[in-house]
């Protein structure tokens, strides 16, 4: 399970829809501004030409999101829109024609996940317990995009609760938003938390948007959407106004189409907030996190490469990949990298332990239309609406409820063993192998979407050691596997995120792996399917 942090849509039809979408897509006129596959950089070249405004820009996305999210493949990753966002891009132009237009985000509409308060927007977490939460204020985080000049364009939709309710849940379902759907493939999963800002970026439903992880939620879904995502150092990023799983292991993240796209999101919310002391040292880091481009290059670099086991076609992907490293002047190093036994168990206590006494101090925050405010508040929620246990239960939110949340006598032993050993197993390989990052697949490719039996196994995940540590990890996309997505992961030291945005940049350059989705039914099985009779 990856844990992560509009109109309610129940159908989950997905096959039949999804060839609906298409034959709808391919129907509708050609849009009045191509804005597909751009990068924020061609962007701001067009407006600093003058060939296109901020406004003209909202718009195009905006329609975008009517052609593809709304109508046509539905993907329904975008949960709520901003009612403000054309004035805010009329005042970006403005700005620009003063010539106080400042930095690679300015005027530039980003899509933030629906567990981040935005001042124009209800917070729901996907849930119907939330949708009256007009909390009428920024997240830290958001109030620095709006301050390096992006226009948020609205929320995107996410696993429920970022999928901490149930252990049978299904990847990209919501309450509020339904199920969001893969855009390399309409029956498979976006994976999650951050489902909806997977699927909504790689359809170029906005220039870049903002995820949240607490173990796979930024990483999981941009590989399965082919995307760059960031899971940044722990610390990075402000916290608050962000609906809480583990105050140990959460982060907000970007997650673009390409690296510098990414960097050019993760450097508008890099930044030290008083009210998150996890952050105390952001400011004085912001030289670590960010890349210098003059040494984005693999040439003479030492690599760990960890072999997880996996299917063979993931294997042979990888293995193409790793050439390519090597043909880009990479020193690759065999290297093994494994949990601290026990640690999954003590991650999942540690969840629940935080959980209770983060989602209390949170709720305690909202505006009085909320009328949850613990937990247990929300299971009885739940209970009472049919809509919200439709496909799969609350059996964490349950034992949750048991728990004393930090309260508990070994909370803070629990927490400190925790990120200690993570630590220790990434920290020991890269010494001990004399590598500046440890490379591995992010995961496997989408599973199908099943309302029936919930999230299914995708093969490996690179995801834990690094968000239990606190350390960063990104995630490239390295091609695709069976007409489906998959990345490669670049995980390194603590404050490393700018070397590992250097080099995932280098590999990107390289590789030229990406494809665009082309909003298929399904994936293409191959005559084989068919057997020989």
């Amino acid at each position: 399970m990856r844990y992560g942090l509009a109109a309610i849509a129940m159908t989950l039809a997905v096959p039949a829809m999804a060839q609906q979408g298409d034959i709808a897509l391919a129907e509708l006129p050609p849009l009045s501004i191509k804005v597909g596959e751009k990068s924020i950089d061609e962007l701001q070249a067009m407006l600093a030409r003058g060939e296109l405004s901020s406004e003209r820009l909202t718009e195009a996305y905006l329609e975008r999101i009517r052609r593809l999210d709304r109508a046509g493949p539905k993907l329904r990753s975008v949960i709520a829109l901003n009612p403000q966002a054309i004035e805010q891009a009329r005042r970006a132009d403005r700005d620009r024609r003063l010539r106080i237009a400042r930095g690679p985000l300015f005027g530039i509409p980003v899509l933030v996940k629906d567990n981040i308060d935005t001042a124009e927007n209800a917070t729901t977490a996907g849930s119907l317990a939330l949708r009256d939460n007009f909390t009428k204020r920024d997240a830290p985080l958001v109030a620095r995009l709006r301050a390096a000049g992006a226009i948020i364009l609205g929320k995107t939709n996410l696993s429920e609760w970022a999928n901490i309710r149930d252990t049978n849940s299904m990847s990209g379902w919501s309450a509020v938003g339904g199920l969001v759907r893969n855009p390399y493939a309409l029956d498979r999963s976006a994976c999650g938390s951050s489902s909806g800002t997977g699927a909504a970026i790689a359809a170029s439903l906005a220039a870049a948007g903002v995820g949240t992880e607490t173990d796979g939620s930024i990483t999981c879904p941009s590989s399965m959407n082919g995307l760059v995502g960031l899971k940044p150092t722990l610390g990075a990023i402000s916290r608050t106004q962000v609906v809480p799983i583990s105050a140990s292991q959460d982060t907000a993240g970007p997650m673009a189409r390409s690296v510098r796209d990414a960097a050019a999101l993760f450097a508008g919310m890099i930044g030290s907030d008083p009210a998150d002391t996890a952050t105390a040292e952001a400011d004085t880091r912001r030289a670590a996190l960010t890349p210098d481009w003059a040494k984005a290059s693999l040439k003479g670099v030492r690599l760990g490469v960890v072999r997880p086991q996996m299917r063979a076609r993931l294997a042979a992907q990888f293995d193409a990949q790793l050439a390519v490293l090597r043909a880009a002047g990479a020193e690759l190093v065999e290297v093994k990298l494994t949990a601290p036994e026990g640690l999954s168990k003590a991650e999942f206590r540690l969840f629940q332990l935080e959980l209770k006494s983060g989602l209390a101090a949170y709720l305690a925050t909202t505006p009085a239309t909320v009328k949850v405010r613990t937990i247990g508040d929300v299971i009885a929620f739940n209970k009472a609406s049919p809509a919200e246990l439709a496909y799969f239960g609350q059996d964490i939110f349950e034992t949750t409820d048991k728990t004393a949340g930090t309260g508990d006598p070994a909370y803070a032993q629990l927490r400190d063993d925790n990120r200690r050993r993570a630590a220790e197993a990434i920290d020991t390989v890269l010494a001990s192998a004399r590598v500046a990052a440890i490379v591995s697949p992010s995961t496997g490719p989408a599973w199908l979407s099943d309302p029936v039996h919930g999230d299914q196994s995708s093969g490996p995940s690179a995801s834990q050691l690094p968000a239990v540590s606190g350390y960063p990890h990104l995630t490239v996309p390295m091609g695709l596997v069976g007409g489906l997505p998959v990345g490669l992961s670049f995980i390194g030291p603590k404050w490393s995120d700018g070397r590992l945005l250097e080099l995932g940049y280098a590999y990107e350059r390289a590789s030229r792996a990406r494809v665009k989705p082309e909003f298929r039914a399904t994936v293409d099985a191959g005559a084989g399917i068919e057997g020989v009779r």
